[in-house]
């Protein structure tokens, strides 16, 4: 009976020029088409947009709503809000946004105060809407800083390096931050493209590596595939690898002591990313007083190996 093929969750059959499939920030490089507007959730929206994102967003929001609410005191009439008069159009209009702002942050300094039915009225819902908009805004704040995030950096080249009596696919991690984390996993891939008749196929193999989990990571951990006869990369060349439109598939999972939560990385490597014949340099160096010094920025400077480092 046939072995069903390696599949990740990926797809094998595509058609089209495929540039990367995970991008350098860890995201798969898909693009969703055709979902309902109901599916939209803003909450993972707003909790996975970028800070300046999720800012600029808060902003606007907030000075829209103020906005809204001015040209409805205005119309009102700004008799209605004592202490808002102004000589001209601009001024009282600037008077009602102001007054809103302290209505929706429910500050009210008093130098300016509802007078009448209208006026009362829109601004007892200001201060219900403020009250509810502020708390959801605190949740989201929370929800970003609370969640946690691995921060661990890759460094930009693979390498195909000298080891033991014959060679092997190496790259390196660091962690970014000060947290603490334990028991890393790494689960590493190769896929490549084949020609299935009128049309192309990925093809996904697990590449063993020589230590697949390390209890600590205070550190930088260099992660060792070797090239042996075993390997889907054994008798491969760097034009062979080109011609595959070969891409090494890496995902990172440990648990954040901090956190107490199992967090996730993903990166990957294209055939022009693999540097052969390198080694990778100390990036950590033990201080004058005994301690170990980690420089993180080096995590991934290379080296020219002892060696030719060719798999054949």
């Amino acid at each position: 009976m046939e072995q069903p093929s390696f599949d990740p969750g990926l797809t094998q059959k595509f058609s089209g020029h495929l540039r990367r499939f995970i991008n350098k920030d860890g995201t798969f490089n898909v693009h969703r088409q055709g979902a309902s507007w109901r599916v939209t959730h803003p909450y993972l929206h707003l909790i996975n947009v970028s800070w300046p994102a999720f800012l600029a967003i808060v902003l606007v929001a907030y000075m829209a709503v103020n906005t809204l609410f001015a040209v409805a005191y205005f119309l009102v009439g700004i008799q209605q809000i004592h202490g808002a008069e102004a000589p001209t159009a601009i001024g009282r209009f600037m008077n009602c946004f102001f007054f809103s702002a302290q209505t929706l942050s429910t500050v009210g300094y008093g130098s300016m105060s509802p007078h009448g039915l209208a006026a009362n009225t829109l601004s007892a819902f200001e201060a219900m809407l403020g009250l509810m908009g502020f708390a959801l805004a605190t949740g989201l704040l929370f929800g970003r800083v609370s969640r946690p995030s691995a921060r661990i950096a890759f460094s930009d080249q693979m390498v195909v390096a000298p080891y033991q009596d014959g060679v092997s696919l190496q790259f390196r991690i660091v962690n970014q931050r000060r947290n603490s984390l334990m028991e890393l996993e790494a689960k590493v891939m190769l896929m490549t493209v084949e020609d299935a008749g009128s049309e192309s196929k990925r093809i996904y193999k697990p590449l063993t590596l020589e230590r697949p989990s390390v209890y600590f990571f205070p550190l930088t951990w260099t992660i060792v595939h070797p090239i042996d006869r075993e390997s889907p990369l054994h008798g491969k060349t760097a034009a062979d690898l080109e011609k595959l439109q070969a891409e090494v598939l890496i995902l990172i999972k440990g648990y954040d002591d901090t956190f107490s939560q199992t967090v996730l990385a993903r990166y990957s490597y294209r055939y022009d990313e693999i540097t052969w014949g390198a080694r990778f340099t100390p990036a950590f160096h033990v201080d004058s007083e005994g301690d170990l010094v980690l420089e993180i920025d080096k995590v991934g400077e290379l080296a020219a190996a002892d060696s030719s480092a060719s798999p054949a």
